[in-house]
């Protein structure tokens, strides 16, 4: 009797939920993380992700999920040997697939765009250009409506979910090139893309045409941009990973955080002039970088540990037996210089690097609870 009253209890419950509708903000503070673990696991970005569970579900309201937990329209087809649903879309009374909880519907929505070969090719794609996966999945036949794309690139924009991105852009799978040949078809849907305003194309894995080299300071270097990963570019211009992180006074693998120049030899101890003027938001690797010096020779001349900001109007030695003294110059007092207006597809990750901070920093500045920002909101910088 006690059994039967809990399940009365349970089931009128769950009737109340199921008829309260959510926000679209609810939806994505829900499962944003589903979408972030996802990327972090399958490569899938997780704006993309989330963008087609808010278009999917109508923010969690729909029918379908509401009685399946299928956040993307998935139907069972003839490899589905668990649970289905009937429901109209396409044709009358088609299956779709059910799930015991939201988070099976995100990790089989990730292994459903991985694991099918007509899929493959977004995963040769930038993981940042949201604007080419959009158009891809359309391309490879996920949705019908001709206007799913730029349904998909408005949920993006509109609520900012590039962020999410961009938090988990640094761990996502490696694809080895090595294994790969490049596709016809995906130049051409590059140029396709290309023509609807999307951002630079950047397969992971297929052929790049070699960049010209420059010459700073003395040592060979190519300019590259943000996204870039640093595994492939050692493969193109046949270095070893671990000299190239070397070379560019870098620890760690993963994915270029900015436009910079990548160094492909060693850089020099010294510079070739004497001093170096810090310009905004520098850091000391950039003057590095700019200048094709050793960051540990700035370190030395200027008798600065690895942990100093320095701020602009700063004067460095780029040599060791110069005249003169360098210069730390001290931050300036709050002004309205020091606030930023976050823009589309920006996060506190993207923010820091910009500015030279950490994560930690920021949110203790602009007392944030959460990794959470909105397109127009004002943040400090610096303190």
């Amino acid at each position: 009797m006690k059994k039967s009253i809990l399940s009365i209890v349970a089931t009128y419950f769950f009737s109340i939920c199921l008829s309260q509708k959510i926000s679209k903000e609810q939806y994505i503070q829900t499962y944003k993380d589903f979408a972030i673990r996802e990327m972090k696991r399958m490569g899938v970005p997780a704006a993309i992700t989330l963008a087609q569970g808010i278009l999917e579900t109508e923010s969690g309201n729909s029918d379908l999920v509401k009685k399946s937990n299928n956040h993307f329209g998935i139907k069972c087809k003839s490899s589905w040997t668990a649970g289905g649903v009937s429901h109209d879309d396409d044709a009358i009374g088609e299956c779709f697939r059910t799930y015991k909880d939201a988070e099976g519907s995100y990790r089989d929505h990730s292994n459903y765009l991985r694991g099918n070969q007509r899929y493959g090719f977004l995963f040769k794609l930038d993981p940042k250009d949201y604007k080419a996966w959009a158009y891809g999945l359309k391309k490879a036949g996920y949705a019908t409506n001709p206007r799913y794309p730029d349904m998909l690139i408005k949920h993006i924009e509109e609520n900012n979910l590039h962020q999410y991105t961009m938090l988990a852009v640094n761990d996502i799978p490696f694809f080895d090139a090595s294994k790969y040949q490049s596709d016809p078809e995906e130049k051409a849907f590059a140029e396709i893309v290309k023509g609807k305003g999307s951002s630079t194309i950047q397969p992971i894995n297929v052929a790049y045409t070699v960049k010209e080299k420059i010459d700073i300071n003395g040592s060979k270097a190519i300019y590259e941009t943000q996204g870039r990963s640093l595994l492939a570019i050692a493969t193109e211009n046949n270095i070893n990973l671990n000299k190239l992180l070397e070379y560019n006074d870098l620890e760690n693998d993963g994915l270029l955080q900015a436009d910079q120049y990548i160094f492909l030899e060693k850089k020099s101890k010294e510079g070739n002039k004497d001093f170096y003027i810090v310009q905004n938001n520098e850091s000391i690797y950039d003057v590095a970088q700019k200048n094709g010096i050793r960051l540990q020779s700035i370190y030395e001349y200027n008798n600065l540990k690895a942990d100093k900001k320095i701020y602009a109007g700063s004067k460095l030695k780029l040599k060791p037996d110069v005249s003169g003294e360098p210069v730390i110059a001290k931050p300036a007092a709050i002004t309205t210089q020091d606030t930023y207006t976050v823009q589309p597809k920006e996060g506190l990750f993207t923010i820091s690097k910009k500015y030279g901070v950490t994560v930690a920093q920021l949110k203790e500045w602009n007392n944030l609870t959460d990794d959470n920002l909105k397109i127009g909101q004002q943040l400090i910088i610096s303190k």
